[in-house]
This record gives structure tokens, C-alpha cells and sequence, in this order.
């Protein structure tokens, strides 16, 4: 932690550290782990509120809290990109670190693997496996996805791979 910027550093100490090590066939201590997940969630998106830097919005979208999905966006030259977000829980989860899956830019980038998987490997998965089972998925988003889209989002649409919505690939009219 100490060759992390201060901001990072700031929210990570502000993120509460999970305790139970289960996952999704662990039955009622899956249910216990969803429900630090959740407390962790919740308090990284308040903090991120409070700091004027909200930038996704995630649930689980099954009852058994292993797919996720949302929408996350990151804001270059004054213009919000924004991008479908979703993951599924690994069996072999908290053990695992979750695949983040970005599937619009799914081949615009080599930082990231088929299907829109993030490429998180040489970073943040040693941290990961360091941290088990600590890290949740607020960690995942917070120290693997905002860094990636902060250095992978600019990069993108400077280089034309990522248009904003508002611009119109109009045709020439006559």
C-alpha cells in the first residue's frame, strides 16, 4: 500500500474488509459473505458519492448473488463514457478474484480478453490472492475496474475505438 497514491489508499481503508471465507456452494455462510459484500458495496458507493465521484452502479441480477451486472462510466475531456458492467461469481470464490466483463469494448483493447474480461491478472490478482478473503467485490471494482478504465477509457477514445453517445457518425447528406 505504500507505492499507492493517496486517494486510492484513502478508499481503500474506507472499503470494511469481509471476514467470511465462503462461496457460492457454501450455503447459509454464502448467504452471511452476500451480506458483507452488500455492507462493502454500500459503503464504497456512499463514500464515492460524498467525494463527488460516483462512477457505477452494480446488483446482483439472481437470487443467489453470484451474476452481477450494471453500468459503470468514467468521465474524459468533460464527457461521460458510459458501459454495460457484469461478472459472475467463480464457484471457487472468494479464493478467486471475479472476471469484470466490459462486453461493448470486447476487442477494442489488448488489456482485456475474449467476452470483454478485463485483464487484471499481473496487478491486481496477486493482491487479491494476498488479501483472501478480505477483498470482496467493492475491492474488485475499487482496485481492479476504476484503475483499468482510467488507464484504458482515455487511450480508447483518443485513439477513435469509443465514440460518446452525443456523436453522430452522420452520413454526407447532399
Amino acid at each position: 500500500m505504500e507505492s499507492w497514491d493517496p486517494n486510492t489508499k484513502s478508499a481503500l481503508t474506507q472499503i470494511p474488509l469481509l471476514t467470511t471465507r465462503a462461496g457460492p456452494r457454501d450455503g447459509a455462510a454464502w448467504t452471511q459473505r452476500l451480506k458483507e459484500e452488500y455492507r462493502a458495496l454500500i459503503a464504497y458507493t456512499a463514500m464515492n458519492k460524498s467525494n463527488d465521484n460516483d462512477w457505477f452502479r452494480i446488483s446482483a441480477s439472481d437470487t443467489a448473488g453470484t451474476r452481477w451486472t450494471g453500468k459503470c462510466w468514467y468521465v474524459h475531456n468533460l464527457r461521460r463514457y458510459e458501459f454495460d458492467l457484469q461478472f459472475d461469481v467463480p464457484v471457487t470464490y472468494p479464493s478467486t478474484a471475479p472476471e469484470i466483463e466490459l462486453p461493448q469494448l470486447d476487442g477494442k483493447t489488448h488489456k482485456m480478453y475474449r467476452g470483454g474480461k478485463i485483464c487484471l491478472t499481473v496487478h491486481f490478482k496477486p493482491l487479491w490472492a494476498k488479501n483472501c478473503p478480505r477483498f470482496g467485490i467493492a475491492h474488485a471494482l475499487c482496485l481492479g475496474l476504476a484503475p483499468w478504465l482510467a488507464a484504458e477509457v482515455p487511450v480508447l477514445v483518443d485513439s477513435g475505438m469509443v465514440k460518446h453517445k452525443d456523436d453522430t457518425s452522420s452520413s454526407s447528406e447532399s
